[in-house]
């Protein structure tokens, strides 16, 4: 490979997915290196003040500073995007500043948002606390239902936000049917893909405006570093979210965007490998537990959806016991080899409570209507060898009475 050319699409976009997760977006020095560099630097020098004067008139190709622009977070954001299908991507500080960004970079008082009940805690923060207090309504609806995106609208409806998988209830959006309602009305979709991935799904192909990521999770995938990434249309990316990120500052780290970068190198290799466990523990508890969600799964209700928008389940189950957060924590608890952790996507099995940990901060009112209840429990499934997981589950499982 030439020193550019893991930058030129009309070769990139030709190479199939594990590939492009490894060499997509690089960019050699005149070293040569084979390893991206990692660039530790805040600004950058010019040769003379009319070179500086130009670049900052945006007549000049270069970097001005590392708020903006760095060699490093620009390989990540070009690989992400060419994972994802998408024109252009900004890379973020974490998941939550991507998606943060996301949305208060295209709304303005007196917008309205329909938004998905079902969503990770601190998302349901931002359509329900933050954005009010911008002027911004927000209407929530079970984002299962069609029907309900279209009875939603409002002559003032910007933008429809959601997940799909959703988190930690493993709901499915018919993305295809959404996008069209929101294309049909003039109406910006941003989808939250974290759990699913590129590699397992392509919100953009289904007729998504803006994909949203927290590259914490799969793409760095081994519990390293946090990161964000926003995917969409050059001319969203650099006239709407630029301006926003420029401003206001929630920048990526060269550090962390190589260690990103590091991470998708073996993307393929573990959500594939991860969504394979993760199901073969699916089949395990779904015999053992009262409720278990799993995609992949015939028993999920929405099973012929995740499978027509999914190429495999992902790494991720929700568990419903009948004794509430008491028996919940018992099991977590009775655990020795998976880890008690509100982190997911990490090559290390975890599970989480998520009534006292990721969705602690919602009234005990928004979380019944999302579907958390005291007794579920989300897993998040590594790389370890599925049976010493599932031997696991099942010696805590028996602690338990179950």
């Amino acid at each position: 490979m030439k020193k550019l050319t893991g930058q030129d699409r009309t070769i990139t976009s030709r190479w199939r997915p594990a590939t492009q997760a490894v060499r997509g977006g690089t960019a050699r020095s005149h070293y040569g290196e084979t390893s991206e560099a990692l660039f530790l630097t805040s600004g950058y020098a010019y040769d003379c003040a009319g070179d500086a004067a130009a670049r900052f008139a945006g007549e000049q190709q270069g970097m001005t500073y590392s708020r903006l622009q760095n060699p490093t977070v620009e390989m990540l954001e070009q690989r992400i995007a060419l994972l994802e299908g998408a024109e252009a991507c900004r890379t973020m500080a974490s998941g939550m500043a991507a998606m943060t960004a996301a949305l208060l970079c295209q709304l303005s008082q007196g917008d309205h948002v329909v938004a998905g009940r079902a969503a990770f805690g601190s998302c349901r923060w931002l359509t329900d606390t933050l954005l009010p207090r911008f002027g911004i309504t927000t209407t929530i609806i079970d984002a299962r239902d069609n029907d309900a995106w279209k009875a939603a609208i409002r002559p003032n409806t910007k933008l429809f936000f959601f997940e799909t998988p959703a988190n930690p209830t493993l709901d499915i959006v018919d993305l295809e049917a959404v996008c069209r309602i929101a294309r049909d009305a003039g109406i910006t979709t941003v989808v939250d893909n974290a759990f699913a991935t590129p590699l397992l799904q392509r919100p953009m192909d289904y007729g998504a405006d803006v994909v949203a990521y927290s590259a914490t999770k799969m793409m760095d995938g081994q519990g390293r570093v946090l990161a964000g990434a926003v995917c969409g249309t050059s001319e969203f990316i650099e006239n709407t979210l630029l301006a926003f990120t420029r401003n206001t500052g929630p920048t990526l780290s060269a550090f962390n965007a190589w260690v990103v970068l590091k991470g998708l190198e073996t993307l393929d290799l573990r959500i594939n490998r991860q969504s394979a466990n993760a199901l073969k523990v699916a089949q395990f508890l779904e015999k053992r537990i009262p409720r278990l969600l799993y995609p992949a799964l015939a028993s999920h209700p929405q099973h012929e959806l995740a499978c027509k928008q999914m190429s495999a389940g992902g790494t991720i189950l929700a568990l419903y016991l009948d004794g509430g957060r008491q028996q919940a924590h018992a099991l977590l608890d009775a655990l020795e080899l998976v880890d008690i952790s509100n982190n997911i996507g990490d090559s290390r099995s975890l599970m989480t409570h998520p009534c006292s940990t990721t969705h602690a901060g919602l009234t005990a009112e928004v979380r019944a209507e999302m579907g958390v209840e005291e007794g579920m429990l989300r897993l998040s499934v590594g790389l370890e060898d599925p049976e010493d997981v599932i031997e696991d589950l099942d010696r805590a499982l028996r602690s338990i009475g179950l």
